[in-house]
């Protein structure tokens, strides 16, 4: 298992845009995804479930990959975020 533990800095916080673009990044892979803020855990290949978390700016998440293509699945989704310009 890979995870990542980041801080959310964009505004308005992980918003929808960002969002989508996330989540079909981890959709391409074949692993399990989650992100997981405040003690709430959700599959990350799920646009309502990452919505359903309401992640504010300055927000500390955690996101973990766990299955055969978890290292290039971690780094793709961080490298997405940090794009979208979502994570420092």
């Amino acid at each position: 298992m890979k995870e990542i533990s980041v801080t959310v800095v964009d505004p308005v916080g992980l918003h929808a845009r960002p969002a989508t673009v996330a989540v079909n990044a981890a959709s391409k892979f074949k692993c399990d995804v989650t992100i997981a803020y405040m003690g709430r855990t959700v599959n990350m290949k799920s646009i309502m479930g990452v919505m359903s978390l309401g992640i504010p700016t300055q927000s500390d998440i955690t996101i973990k990959c766990n299955g055969d293509d978890e290292d290039d699945a971690i780094c793709a989704i961080e490298d997405v975020l940090r794009m979208q310009k979502v994570i420092g």
